[in-house]
């Protein structure tokens, strides 16, 4: 816990923290936010409305951050500081209403025209044309349209974040963490690269996350400068060492809610749909089929691409750009971004992250068996409320380890903290303490993995 973040005077009583109607000022600053997104709209359906007017995108984007921000101040300005919670089941954007459902098409929508139908994203693209000419050199795309959309939601709900949460040091750090690594690894710093060095590198993504990074053509296609040299061994060293040594002290957490972007969003944007992943044992029978699957299936299209170029390309032949195609088309596009993103309302902030995503299937195995990280749990204060396993974005029943008295070491956890945060008794507690202690078999951990592969956990 740190000290408070003070937004005005807390009101003594509970009225301001309980449900109550938008003020006559955030209805505004609400209108002034949709005016923006209107705006924006427009320039998608009539390009040549704004062109690439150097004032539009300042502009349209000032109005929805501005309108975004300044509401999400307001809301908490003067309330005690503590997570509120308040009627999120019985909001219909929030717990798959008629909003939700029309929120969910929105993202989907949305995420079809930029794989598939780029051009229907020119006007968008016009606007920040100026902004792509001063930062990175080059002509505005739907990437650079995506990205610059990405961080700003990011940075805005981060915001939102950090107001909600204000009372708790852990969640300002991560927050703080996720919006910074956005911000300047995951966009400024790719656009710097791309004037200063043609080749647009994001270091927070590497193989198998980033499928590409790892095929040959990457290395083969990378200018034999210094700087390619620098971008093919971070890829090699953040795979093979960072990450098993980061996550043996600190667990998957150190990537998954503090560095990657996948999280970021999930984390900012889609923290309001967190309650709605499911928690059932089915549900996790499913995540982990999929999840391993996906690894599996990157493994192998890496491992068959190498093997044929190694053989000069005879051996796959015009199969190899087929599987390469596949790959990109069912999973990065169609899972990791049309229902990883497009299905937050529907299925909570984590789909892609929980079901599919290979680099998380990684983190986990090494968190699982691995890791000094786990969740302290003190069952005898308990009083069984659920708020842990409610809000569980990764679909985790935390309250049945709670009661009883488990160390959580779940390999899907990502070690956000909401569960810990909203526990009003302080039974939950992330930690990193000895490794060896963390569950049953934690001593031969390589044999407990062996007895998880055969199906013969041991706790």
């Amino acid at each position: 816990m740190s000290a408070l973040i003070q937004l005005g005077n807390p009101a003594p009583s509970a009225k301001t923290d309980s449900v109550r109607p938008p003020t006559r000022a955030e209805k505004l600053l609400l209108t002034v936010a949709g005016v923006g997104w209107a705006l924006f709209a427009l320039a998608l359906l009539s390009p040549s409305l704004f062109g690439s007017t150097v004032w539009a995108a300042p502009i349209i984007f000032g109005l929805v951050t501005v309108g975004t921000a300044g509401y999400f101040i307001s809301v908490y300005r003067g309330t005690n500081p503590g997570i509120k919670n308040h009627g999120v089941f019985q909001m219909s954007l929030l717990n798959r209403g008629a909003l939700g459902w029309a929120t969910g098409v929105g993202f989907t929508t949305f995420y079809v025209a930029l794989y598939w139908y780029g051009d229907s994203l020119q006007g968008g693209i016009d606007l920040l044309e100026p902004f792509s000419q001063w930062l990175r050199g080059a002509s505005a795309d739907q990437w650079f349209l995506y990205g610059f959309l990405y961080t700003l939601l990011v940075l805005v709900y981060g915001l939102r974040m950090l107001l909600k949460y204000r009372h708790n040091r852990y969640q300002l750090v991560r927050t703080g963490s996720v919006m910074f690594f956005q911000l300047g690894f995951a966009f400024l710093l790719p656009g710097v690269l791309k004037r200063v060095a043609n080749n647009e590198f994001y270091f927070t993504y590497f193989w198998p996350l980033s499928p590409y990074s790892g095929w040959p053509d990457h290395f083969q296609a990378d200018p034999q400068t210094w700087l390619g040299y620098v971008f093919l061994w971070w890829g090699v060293i953040a795979l093979v060492v960072a990450t098993p040594v980061l996550t043996f002290f600190y667990g998957k957490r150190w990537y998954c809610s503090w560095v990657c972007g996948c999280g970021g969003l999930a984390e900012t944007l889609g923290d309001p749909w967190r309650q709605l992943s499911d928690k059932s044992e089915k549900a996790w029978r499913v995540e982990r089929w999929m999840i391993h699957s996906v690894l599996v299936a990157v493994v192998v299209v890496t491992a068959l691409l190498w093997g044929n170029d190694l053989v000069g390309g005879t051996w796959l032949g015009p199969s190899a750009l087929f599987a390469k195609k596949m790959y990109v088309f069912v999973i990065t596009m169609a899972f990791a971004g049309v229902i990883g993103v497009g299905f937050y309302p529907l299925m909570g902030s984590r789909v892609w992250c929980r079901f599919g995503c290979p680099m998380a299937a990684i983190l986990g195995i090494l968190q699982r068996f691995f890791s000094r990280f786990r969740i302290s749990t003190n069952g005898g204060q308990c009083i069984s409320c659920g708020n842990c396993s409610t809000y569980c974005e990764m679909g985790i029943d935390v309250r049945a380890y709670a009661q009883r008295g488990e160390d959580i070491v779940r390999a899907s956890c990502v070690g956000c903290g909401v569960c810990s945060a909203v526990c009003p008794r302080g039974v939950l507690k992330l930690e990193n303490g000895r490794f060896g202690d963390r569950f049953l078999g934690d001593g031969s951990p390589l044999r407990a993995l062996g007895d998880a592969l055969r199906g013969r956990p041991r706790s």
